[in-house]
């Protein structure tokens, strides 16, 4: 026989009930702050001292820190490429962009199964449930931020940059457009991995097949800690080539490397700079920005 519950109890459980599930969704809902201020702190503007020695670094960097290289084909890295300053304004922006509508959120593929990682997309909206781009996010309708202007010249310069490498290095006997097209974003996928975030390899290729077909490069942004980042011809991690991505790298990949598997083996902790740590009170872990031209 069923005991009857008496009915101030089935109230109280009810309303238990409605706190915890309200709980719950507020924990869902609750945006992402990429740089949470410390208890008992309030934000203030840099001192004096702190740009004098972010002035310094980034001379320091442009001296001897910065190098640049071909991996294969259309695939160039250019090791501490954006200065501490450009770090800073990155993610200062990215911050605020991420508690506003369209920000960072939890991503999940359709058999529930979440990323080890937080998503904002800008200029389209990528959803990993349909590999499909859209003008808005189905989990909530939000429409993506636009990309910042500062975005658009950084990956200008980047892209220029390394088209000049690979003409100085070919000589001027590579066709400089063939071997990495020039690409005018619309799209910004900006992921930030925690100490334990990972990203399977996979094959950039949801863009617009004529972007695919030209080899319109991908460009990619690191910034923070460290990451242990995999590539290859195969979905093969045993055979996949390795590089260290440090904080200020950026990862160029177009042309015959358009379509090469890549992906975030691990991340290397507390190995972000101590100056991007203490002018951004960024929070421990890599923020990866990818730009593409749909």
């Amino acid at each position: 026989m069923q005991e009857s519950v008496p009915p101030a109890i089935a109230d109280t459980k009810d309303q238990v009930s409605l706190e915890e599930e309200n709980s719950v969704q507020q924990a869902i809902d609750k945006p992402f702050d990429l740089c949470p201020p410390k208890k008992g702190t309030v934000m203030l503007n840099p001192s004096l001292l702190v740009t004098n020695r972010q002035k310094r670094n980034d001379l320091k960097l442009s001296i001897v820190g910065q190098s640049q290289t071909t991996l294969k084909p259309g695939m160039v890295l250019l090791k501490k490429y954006l200065s501490i300053s450009d770090q800073v304004k990155i993610v200062k922006i990215c911050r605020d962009l991420g508690l506003g509508p369209g920000g960072f959120y939890q991503p999940g593929y359709r058999d529930g199964a979440n990323l080890y990682l937080k998503m904002m997309c800008l200029g389209k909206n990528w959803d990993p449930e349909t590999s499909q781009y859209g003008t808005s996010r189905p989990t909530d309708g939000a429409v993506p931020p636009i990309i910042p202007v500062e975005f658009h010249q950084l990956v200008g310069k980047a892209i220029q940059d390394s088209r000049a490498l690979i003409e100085k290095i070919s000589m001027g006997r590579k066709d400089i457009e063939a071997e990495l097209p020039c690409m005018s974003p619309d799209i910004c996928i900006a992921n930030f991995y925690s100490a334990t975030g990972k990203l399977g390899l996979h094959q950039d290729k949801d863009e617009s097949q004529e972007s695919i077909d030209k080899g319109l490069p991908v460009v990619s942004f690191s910034i923070g800690d460290s990451a242990e980042f995999l590539y290859g011809d195969l979905r093969d991690v045993a055979n996949a080539k390795k590089v260290i991505l440090e904080s200020g790298d950026v990862l160029i990949f177009g042309g015959k490397s358009r379509r090469i598997f890549h992906g975030v083996e691990k991340i290397v902790p507390d190995t972000g700079p101590k100056s991007l740590l203490e002018e951004t009170s960024m929070r421990r872990g890599r923020l990866n920005l990818t730009f593409r031209q749909y």
